[in-house]
């Protein structure tokens, strides 16, 4: 079978595990659906292409990064945080301004200049002035609107009584239910009105301001990583990759820089050599030194039998769901989970089935595609 093997190197990487908040923590190897994605990238695909991998590889060590970590609250905060303006309050980006910030972890106040730095005037000035606008639109609706609405309330069920009194039919009936009409527009004029104003004045332009809190934490990162990357798919795709592989850049983050060792169009042998089932009593692969993800119902239906490289013993791993590929349903991305089991230090039973084998460098590898 043709297939393409990838040796790639990287000094670091950091293959997020979506779950994980507050400490960003990686998989010991790519996901799926990263490695995919980034194949894709390389090769300018707009459309997917289905291909199967195989994942290997190791890592030196493992260590932790700070970053710091921005977080919008849902609504501004007069005590706390950063007070910022964005350019466009209807999107979350990071295109905003600092306007002050609150310099105690409690008893801070943007509105009365309490223990907070000011980091542009204009903006805070801004700010202060429509909060303050906000508050003599409180008062004008409780003052003129409250009022206005009392009063046309008791005018609509005087006229409603006077109603009982006449004929449908009748030329007072009718004035009557104009004048409840005009007082019904009258109402919704007002209304419609006092909201433009407060949307033109206020909401619009509050709503571009923000309180912003920042924190320290914490990704996971692997050092000095070695993959072996196999991929199954069609000629067409495997030439493309073949051509355009240098094109990879990163893997993980964008900071995570790929070095491409090897990229080379092989075939893969499903028969494993009688020679290399030698070292248990004739039933066992050598050793094999990369930690893998292996397929879990592989594994589970007796198909792939593992076996510790040690003494022969039956051999356990992590069990992890990957990302694959995904379909679009009500504009999110679903993604087709692929169970595997991560596991080193492994060798294989002989009579294991959909396992390929492949030698670099006189190391051996087994091939499980996912």
């Amino acid at each position: 079978m043709k297939a393409i093997r990838l040796v790639l190197t990287q000094n670091k990487a950091h293959y997020r595990k979506e779950e994980t908040i507050t400490n960003k923590m990686t998989y010991p190897l790519p996901p799926i659906s990263t490695l995919i994605g980034a194949i894709h990238n390389a090769c300018g695909y707009r459309k997917y292409h289905e291909m199967d991998l195989s994942i290997q590889g190791e890592y030196e060590s493992m260590g932790k990064e700070a970053y710091t970590d921005h977080c919008f609250l849902n609504s501004v905060m007069d005590d706390r945080g950063i007070l910022v303006k964005s350019r466009n309050g209807d999107l979350q980006s990071k295109a905003f301004e600092k306007v002050a910030k609150a310099l105690k972890s409690t008893g801070n106040s943007f509105r009365k200049r309490k223990t907070i730095q000011v980091l542009n005037e204009g903006l805070f000035e801004e700010y202060i002035n429509l909060k303050n606008l906000n508050d003599e639109i409180g008062k004008y609706k409780k003052l003129k609107i409250d009022r206005f609405s009392k009063l046309a309330k008791i005018r609509k069920n005087s006229l409603k009584e006077k109603k009982k009194i006449f004929d449908k039919e009748s030329q007072e009936f009718k004035l009557i239910s104009h004048r409840e009409e005009e007082i019904k527009k009258l109402e919704k004029l007002i209304k419609k009105k006092l909201d433009k104003y407060i949307h033109e004045k206020y909401t619009k332009e509050i709503s571009k301001y923000q309180s912003l809190t920042t924190s320290i934490k914490y990704y996971e990162v692997l050092y000095g990583v070695k993959l072996i990357i196999h991929i199954k798919t069609d000629e067409k795709t495997l030439k493309d990759i073949y051509e355009n592989i240098y094109n990879l850049r990163s893997i993980g983050r964008s900071e995570d820089f790929v070095e491409v060792k090897e990229c080379e169009l092989i075939e893969l042998n499903e028969e494993l050599p009688e020679k290399i089932f030698s070292k248990f009593k004739g039933n066992f692969i050598g050793k094999i030194k990369n930690s893998s993800y292996l397929l879990y119902d592989e594994i589970t239906s007796g198909n792939l039998i593992l076996k510790s490289s040690e003494d022969g013993t039956d051999i356990n791993g992590t069990k992890y769901y990957l990302n694959k590929d995904y379909k679009i349903k009500n504009n999110q991305r679903i993604f087709n989970k692929v169970k595997v089991i991560y596991t080193s230090n492994y060798t294989i039973d002989k009579k294991s089935k959909n396992v390929y084998y492949d030698k670099i460098d006189g190391e051996d590898y087994l091939v499980n595609f996912l």
